[in-house]
């Protein structure tokens, strides 16, 4: 395992060593929603362009209910690589992906009923209906190599590279481009284009994937078998682990869609509204989610290293990061933030009423930065447990708060119940930080002992 561990260096440059690549992966997500909105918003007909976007939050919906396979790996894989054992790092992406086998294998068995159940959630016009049909139709056969990119990812951070995952991310997203372009201008496919484009390159971001998993890790995989990998006490561990983090997911999930839903209740314009905002909390995510991810990656090392030095150098130096860059998008949107709006929206309306919520703006990188930077600790730490905790104590004040009249807080009827949305949701970041807090500070003396 040594010749595979980075040269030591100092704990800041090892954070941003590690940091820095999952930011910039982070930015690539965004492109490819776009240049598929681009597409089908030329197709000459507003249905493909809102086909697209209820596809697109059909597999959102799938893949983060399962994205525990990223974590799950990533922190178990920092763990195996901190205590130098090359076998059960190898075993562990083993597990990983057989579980993302079963998972895709019995999605596309049960895609009809699967089908009728989001359309159920979501509940798109009928005139929607169909082209929505096509593109899950296709697009489901993308399943496997998504959840396996999940898995693969995770698996690159437990083993203090995210440089790999970051170059797959952007090549991925360049071939699902030009493909998507090829199969809608040159061939003249509609919506079928854009979802064979999006299925070929998620196989080819895991091929990617699986030839530098060869070049980069080859070595350390010969001699390992599958029967190692699933081995009973070991695979009671794997799901024991992933089962936490999946109901964790679900509540994560619970209260987007939420969210998403009260909104649209506000009608067009809070919705846009909302919809503004939250790129203010989705570009602070894209930066903070960076930093989690050396977190899980160098709280997990350490930690199965058994180094209790390190292990607080390394969670102190990712708070300090993390601190600084939320005072600096905390003053940034207060000064700024009409730029902002001026940036995202030219509709004056809706620019006039998102100042109102500017506010809530401002509260979400103070509110948030707890929930991002301890949950990367306690994915390296696999003290899932404690993650589920603090999320369910998270969703139940935003659903909590959400349950009272606007008047409780003397706010007008009329706007109240989205200032109330906007407070409910700053609540559900703050409680999950302030609970995995807790934990933390009730447990920390047990972790290395």
């Amino acid at each position: 395992m040594s010749e595979y561990r980075h040269i030591e260096i100092p704990m800041h440059r090892q954070i941003l060593r590690l940091a820095i690549p999952s930011i910039v992966s982070n930015i690539t997500v965004p492109l490819l929603g776009l240049v598929d909105v681009a597409i089908t918003g030329h197709m000459g007909d507003a249905r493909y362009m809102a086909a697209i976007a209820v596809g697109s939050m059909l597999f959102n919906v799938i893949y983060w209910l399962f994205s525990f396979l990223r974590f799950g790996t990533g922190g178990m894989t920092a763990q195996a690589y901190g205590e130098s054992d090359e076998r059960e790092c190898c075993a562990i992406l083993l597990r990983a992906l057989l579980t993302c086998l079963l998972i895709a294998a019995t999605l596309v068995a049960l895609q009809a009923p699967l089908f009728r159940l989001l359309m159920w959630m979501i509940a798109p016009g009928e005139a929607l209906q169909p082209i929505v049909r096509t593109y899950f139709s296709i697009c489901i056969w993308g399943t496997f190599p998504s959840l396996a990119l999940y898995a693969l990812t995770g698996w690159f951070v437990g083993m203090q590279n995210t440089a790999l995952p970051m170059t797959v991310s952007i090549l991925q997203n360049v071939v699902n481009i030009l493909l998507s372009l090829l199969f809608v201008y040159a061939l003249h496919m509609k919506i079928e284009g854009v979802a064979l484009g999006t299925v070929l390159a998620q196989w080819s971001g895991l091929l990617m994937a699986y030839v530098m998993l060869r070049w980069r890790y080859g070595a350390i995989w010969h001699g390992i078998v599958l029967r190692s990998a699933i081995k009973l006490h070991e695979m009671r561990r794997f799901f024991s682990v992933n089962s936490t983090l999946f109901l964790r997911t679900v509540f994560l999930v619970a209260v987007n869609f939420y969210f998403i839903m009260a909104g649209a209740k506000g009608g067009d314009e809070i919705l846009s509204v909302n919809s503004v905002i939250m790129q203010m909390f989705i570009l602070y995510t894209y930066v903070m989610d960076g930093f989690a991810y050396a977190a899980e990656a160098l709280c997990g090392r350490y930690y199965g290293a058994r180094d209790k030095v390190k292990f607080r150098l390394a969670m102190n130096g990712v708070w300090l990061w993390a601190i600084i860059l939320t005072a600096l998008f905390t003053l940034s949107y207060v000064v700024g933030g009409n730029v902002f709006l001026n940036l995202l929206t030219d509709d004056e309306g809706v620019r006039l009423v998102a100042q109102d919520y500017l506010p809530w703006a401002v509260l979400i990188p103070i509110c948030g930065v707890g929930a991002f930077i301890w949950d990367g600790v306690f994915v390296g730490l696999t003290e899932t447990k404690g993650m589920l905790l603090g999320t369910f104590v998270g969703a139940l004040a935003f659903f909590l708060i959400n349950s009272l009249s606007p008047s409780t807080f003397n706010l007008s009827p009329l706007t109240g119940s989205n200032h109330l949305l906007w407070l409910a949701f700053n609540a559900y970041l703050l409680f999950r930080s302030i609970t995995q807090h807790i934990i933390w500070h009730k447990k920390k003396n047990f972790y290395f002992t």
